[in-house]
């Protein structure tokens, strides 16, 4: 249940957990095993594993590949609340795992579908972030900012404004970019341009950037007149490791759910405002009477409507669960024939989905959903690991399924190549090997 909020009780709340965190850290910090060489880095991100988003178990393989190669590795962030909160794992407030220090502050957890909500979360993250992990404990470390949340990265021009600080900025999700395509805030009005002008602050600021694609790095120079050389093109990854092909019929949730006989098309993550499903469903539709299943997993803002839809249409082919705990993960998406991955038109550069790794990872082929000159187009159809299917195209989406449960040998085939592609250019040993080396640069303030 939401809780309703004054303004007195949002300052008391973040008050409470300022103070909260200040004291945890007097108790618990800890003096770093002294070195002569490491890299010292603080990786920065309001998520982090084990809660749900993409972005914290990212950059949870990120610390550790960081580590592996020898860097001295710190990540601060939030207890678990991205997800709804019977998501929320309980962990250790610090710890030390494979070479990483983690530091998990008391942040407020208020749901994030209300925007005071959301903002007093964000709140009470940034501020003991700031004044007591960056200003006072900068010296002789890189950090890396995320944009999670959209104001983290100013963090790091604020503190450099006033001292030595050098920091890197990792481009996730563009604000405000995004919240001007959803139509929360109007283009060219007061906060749009406002936000600008801090990413610019923010960006030009930073020692390096890092971003997911080519279309983020046209978009971050064109904006903000930022120097191409210090922009670096890193894509995510899945550890091929941790995610492997699995035969339908021997996965737990195929079985069951009855997906092992039907042929089943999976979608997982975040069902979010800008994702289009109507068409998905238009197919679905299509496929009633035919030997097929649609399955979604996850949460977002377009869950309750999703689930509504299924009911009005009847569509008994189709499947709604939430989020997939991590251990059960594998098993989930190893139970389908065949993943769909999907980025709305006019997004492009302002996010990039890094559930395509994840997909690849699993040795499935991959249906694909984005504007035709969409950087995912090019990723799936130009390395034959799937299909590519317009936005709006439910009769192309059918002739894809149809094709793939007609010709289930070359299903298998494109699935093979996605596992190659996977471990030979998405790994975290390819990225993270990459990442060493901006942040190499950043602390060396070129």
């Amino acid at each position: 249940m939401t809780r309703k909020l004054s303004f007195s009780s949002i300052l008391s709340r973040i008050s409470r957990y300022s103070y909260r965190t200040t004291m945890a850290d007097a108790t618990n910090e800890q003096t770093p095993t002294l070195s002569s060489t490491p890299m010292k880095v603080v990786i920065l991100n309001h998520y982090y594993a084990p809660d749900v988003a993409s972005s914290g178990h990212l950059l949870f393989e990120l610390a550790e590949e960081l580590a592996r190669l020898g860097a001295d590795v710190q990540v601060v962030t939030s207890r678990p609340s991205y997800g709804p909160p019977e998501s929320w794992q309980e962990c250790p407030r610090r710890e030390m795992k494979n070479g990483v220090d983690t530091l998990r502050m008391n942040v407020t957890r208020f749901n994030k579908d209300s925007i005071i909500g959301r903002l007093v979360n964000i709140v009470s993250f940034l501020v003991p972030l700031t004044f007591f992990h960056v200003l006072p404990k900068r010296k002789g470390k890189v950090f890396l900012y995320t944009t999670n949340p959209p104001f983290l990265g100013f963090v790091g021009g604020f503190s450099s404004f006033l001292f030595r600080h050098n920091y890197a900025v990792l481009l996730h999700d563009a604000y405000p970019d995004i919240a001007v395509w959803l139509g929360k805030i109007k283009k060219n009005g007061f906060i749009d341009r406002f936000w600008h002008w801090c990413n610019k602050f923010m960006y030009n600021r930073a020692k390096q950037i890092i971003v997911l694609s080519e279309a983020a790095k046209e978009l971050v120079i064109k904006h903000y007149d930022t120097d191409p050389e210090r922009i670096h093109i890193i894509p995510n990854w899945a550890d091929p490791e941790d995610l492997k092909p699995m035969e339908k019929k021997d996965c737990t949730f195929a079985k069951e759910h009855d997906l092992v006989e039907p042929f089943t098309l999976l979608y997982s993550g975040n069902l979010g405002l800008y994702y289009k499903f109507d068409m998905i469903l238009d197919a679905a539709e299509q496929l009633k009477d035919e030997n097929f299943k649609l399955v979604f997993t996850g949460a977002g803002g377009q869950r309750d409507a999703l689930e509504q839809q299924i009911k009005e249409r009847n569509l008994t082919n189709t499947l709604l669960f939430g989020y997939t705990p991590q251990e059960k993960f594998n098993d989930a998406l190893g139970s389908c024939d065949c993943l769909m991955v999907s980025i709305a038109e006019g997004i492009d550069g302002i996010s990039f989905p890094s559930k395509l790794y994840t997909c690849l990872s699993i040795g499935k082929p991959i249906v694909a959903f984005s504007a035709p000159e969409s950087e995912l187009r090019t990723k799936v159809e130009g390395n034959n690991v799937g299909y590519w299917v317009a936005l709006d195209d439910p009769d192309g989406l059918v002739a894809c399924v149809r094709e793939m449960m007609a010709n289930p040998e070359k299903a298998k085939a494109m699935g093979e190549r996605a596992r190659i592609l996977l471990e030979t250019e998405y790994s975290i040993e390819a990225s993270g090997g990459k990442y060493f080396e901006v942040l190499k640069l950043t602390d060396s303030g070129v």
